[in-house]
């Protein structure tokens, strides 16, 4: 957003931080193994594009991108680190934001962009007993590097996308390696041609129509997530098929394969997860956990085995993260409330009716089972700088969607999410909440919902006229 405000002339703005650098979900995991599951053609801006050492992007090398990319464009004078929100009102006389920091200090803006983002609260389950661990115990994004784990007893929970990175890593140098499993993952082979893709880092032309053939391959696969789930049948034997050449043990096998449609869950891919499973001092657990003590772990049918370290791979609180923060919008009603009234929903994932003036950046469902988020929040930085620039040409101070607008989006929304697969598809994720109501996926193609946000619709929106004081020259 702030390249984007850059980019297009725009230098009174702010970014405020509440870290001490840029980076985001890139700054924040250093576990082992860390990388994108994106491929990294996707992964840099359109605008600048990245010479990647392979075609998937270690978090080191993202976190350099991110850095870069904001000495490049001038951003970090405009950005003030270590400030963080706790909360903001729009001020319905002056027509402006009103934000509030925790040390008291007060940001009044015409525009809120909120690009928080949903993977930055760690999700950890509540175990009897949790507090009573005896030896060091932390979330994969909170990775604790002072505790070294050579020859240890490592205890690892959960079987998602970070925990297929780490666990070869950890199982590499660990005495043991417990993991904790509640549904396996499909895992495909990962496909690492880091050769080819340095070799494409240093031709531009070359770069841009490898980004483009990534883009349109990765479209294809919304076809089956989004409206026939049977047409990914081919990529469960593909899937079994790497499974059974890589673990040989049938009793392993069978507790690795998934009994859900592929993409109900996120799709995993990895080379080196399975192999790390059949390892002497490895074990695969999948009886529930039935408590923690100081010396370990007990699962519900009364085992009890030791630990020296544990580690949460379990995930973030995703579903309504955004709402996390206390913002009060027109008539005192804040966005908490709304959501709770009316269910989670904004206009195109950006907007919120009865919040003017505020975008949201990989707001609800907005995200994507097939394809990079990078290219959805860049459809969003340009719907939003639409719409400022309509405001300006109307004369207006601010502009709110229409709640008619809103409820139409959000209901055709749900009716399209009706046929995935993660409606359909027999598993529980992170992509759908505790009632069945999935926020987070685009339920469809991306080139879609770049259509959508090509223009901003005039009669979907209230447009707010200046305060009087501006009126009077004031």
């Amino acid at each position: 957003m702030a390249a984007g405000l850059t980019r297009a002339g725009h230098d009174d703005f702010i970014v405020l931080e509440k870290a001490g650098d840029v980076g985001g979900t890139w700054r924040e995991n250093t576990y082992p193994g860390c990388e994108c599951d994106v491929p990294s053609a996707l992964y840099s801006y359109s605008f600048e594009q990245q010479a990647w050492g392979g075609v998937r992007a270690s978090q080191p090398e993202i976190l350099s991108y991110l850095r870069r990319v904001s000495v490049k464009y001038g951003l970090r004078d405009k950005i003030e680190f270590g400030v963080e929100v706790e909360r903001g009102h729009w001020d319905e006389v002056d027509g402006r934001w009103h934000l509030f920091t925790t040390t008291g200090r007060e940001f009044v803006a015409q525009y809120l962009v909120v690009g928080t983002g949903a993977l930055h609260l760690p999700k950890v389950p509540k175990t009897p007993g949790a507090a009573s661990f005896g030896g060091p115990a932390f979330h994969s994004a909170r990775w604790d590097h002072s505790v070294d784990l050579a020859g240890k007893r490592v205890a690892v929970i959960g079987t998602g996308a970070s925990a297929i990175q780490m666990v070869p890593e950890i199982a590499a140098v660990a005495g043991s390696v417990q993991l904790y499993q509640r549904t396996p993952p499909w895992v495909l082979p990962r496909r690492e041609a880091g050769r080819l893709a340095r070799t494409v880092g240093r031709a531009p032309l070359l770069r841009r129509l490898v980004r483009s053939l990534t883009y349109w391959n990765a479209e294809l696969l919304a076809v089956g997530l989004n409206r026939r789930p049977a047409l990914t049948r081919p990529m469960e034997w593909r899937a079994k098929r790497h499974l059974r050449r890589q673990v040989p043990d049938p009793a392993l096998r069978a507790k690795l394969t998934p009994d859900y449609r592929i993409g109900c869950k996120r799709i995993l891919r990895s080379d080196n997860y399975l192999p790390a499973l059949t390892r002497p001092g490895t074990e695969l657990i999948v009886d529930p956990i039935a408590e923690i003590t100081p010396a370990g772990i007990v699962t519900e049918d009364g085992t009890k085995r030791a630990a020296d370290v544990i580690v949460y791979a379990t995930g973030f609180r995703v579903a309504g993260s955004l709402a996390r923060l206390p913002l009060v919008g027109r008539d005192g009603v804040s966005l908490q409330e709304l959501w709770q009234r009316d269910g989670i929903r904004a206009h195109l994932g950006i907007s919120v009716s009865g919040l003017p003036n505020a975008f949201f950046l990989t707001g609800p469902n907005t995200g994507l089972g097939h394809n990079s988020v990078v290219f959805m929040i860049e459809a969003q930085v340009s719907y939003a700088l639409r719409a400022m620039n309509l405001v300006d040409r109307e004369g207006a101070n601010a502009l709110d969607v229409r709640p008619e607008v809103q409820a139409a989006f959000h209901d055709d929304l749900h009716v399209r999410l009706a046929d995935g697969v993660w409606s359909t598809g027999g598993c529980r994720s992170w992509y759908v909440d505790a009632r069945g109501v999935n926020h987070s996926i685009w339920p469809g193609f991306s080139w879609q919902y770049w259509l959508r946000t090509r223009r901003v619709d005039r009669g979907g929106h209230e447009l707010l006229k200046p305060p009087q004081d501006s009126l009077s020259g004031q």
